[in-house]
């Protein structure tokens, strides 16, 4: 509201009905907020309808999605159904383990057959550098697999629209043979670890989904509890655990070790703590909270290399795949473009030569 105020001065008085805006600044306003302008002539507002099953469980009051929440839906929607239509022109199969394990099913088993799959190695990650190596093999991992990872903190790439990790943290959309992942790229690196495992669960129970998942809460859904449970014991496995925890060691230090020697964040090794019996809820709520709060203060890095970012965006496996199609004619420049968010021939070309595909 106070960024809306800032840029239409007579916002306030719009509201309260002291006066009306001219078409101009309807328009104005209309787009400055992504809204049809003929929503701003209705007498209610219009009832936006989540395209996915909607799990979020975040306290506070509960509100509409958000146009730059539906506008990212909508954008991977897209992206899904392309990518499926040109899998299935090839004859690609089914992927076996969408829907492969219902909820409900044994967590250590289900996380099991997801590192079997990805060829999750434990030790292979601890003799990674950094858990955020772990997190960038991680996403790797799993689009190589034949899920499709998208990571983004913006709608499409305007950096005008800032997604909103307090709205959601991401999404998964199952699908036999073009099954996605979303994962706010706005949230904290550490949040991102977390949300990946818990929305490969989702994909594993083959159920879609828009989630605030957390490594520390206890969802009200049923489905949500059991995705966590399954994000946790995929990232820390409960035996592998209680063998390396020392709970009588001073936390901060132990919560580091740990974090290095399994190559997650801090957030997943306090809940791990909890459930291997070394830490009451309340206490690793509240050593929670503080590490969170550690965790956003600190700097973010800079933006890096914008072409690997931009496959980032929108995964790898859909990058190569529209890239090629498009280069061989199957697909139109103006279709790459929509699907990529990209406006230039030149931005197309150096996405191109980054994914080894220059023409």
């Amino acid at each position: 509201m106070n960024f809306y105020a800032t840029r239409f001065p007579a916002l306030p008085a719009w509201l309260a009905g002291d006066s009306s805006p001219t078409l101009r600044q309807l328009e104005s306003f209309a787009g400055a907020t992504h809204t049809p302008i003929g929503y701003l002539f209705l007498q209610q507002p219009p009832q936006e309808r989540m395209p996915i099953p909607d799990l979020r469980s975040m306290p506070g009051e509960r509100l509409r999605p958000s146009g730059d929440l539906l506008d990212m839906i909508y954008a991977c929607q897209q992206r899904q159904d392309w990518y499926r239509d040109q899998a299935r022109a090839a004859g690609e199969p089914a992927l076996r383990f969408v829907g492969s394990a219902p909820v409900g099913s044994d967590v250590v088993e289900v996380a099991a057959a997801i590192r079997g799959v990805l060829g999750f190695d434990l030790e292979d990650r601890r003799r990674l550098p950094t858990w955020t190596d772990a997190l960038r093999q991680f996403i790797e991992q799993a689009d190589a697999a034949g899920i499709m990872v998208m990571c983004s903190g913006v709608v499409l790439n305007n950096n005008r629209r800032h997604l909103d990790p307090r709205e959601f943290r991401g999404f998964a959309m199952a699908d036999p043979v073009a099954p996605l992942v979303f994962i706010n790229g706005a949230d904290t690196k550490a949040a991102q670890m977390f949300t990946l495992a818990h929305e490969l669960a989702h994909i594993w129970a083959g159920q879609s989904a828009l989630s605030d998942a957390e490594a520390a809460r206890l969802p009200e859904q049923e489905v949500e509890r059991w995705c966590n449970r399954v994000a946790a014991e995929l990232l820390v496995p409960l035996d592998a655990m209680r063998a390396d925890y020392a709970p009588r060691a001073e936390l901060r230090a132990e919560l580091d070790r740990l974090a290095r020697r399994f190559k997650v964040s801090t957030l997943v090794i306090l809940r791990r703590m909890h459930d291997a019996g070394g830490l009451t809820w309340e206490r690793m709520w509240a050593a929670y909270e503080q590490e969170v709060s550690r965790l956003r203060a600190r700097p973010k890095g800079s933006g890096g290399n914008f072409y690997l970012t931009q496959a980032a965006r929108v995964s790898k496996r859909f990058a190569r795949a529209l890239v090629v199609s498009t280069w061989e004619g199957r697909s139109s420049f103006t279709e790459a473009f929509r699907l990529l968010g990209v406006k230039r021939m030149e931005t197309f070309r150096g996405l191109s030569e980054s994914l080894g595909m220059a023409r």
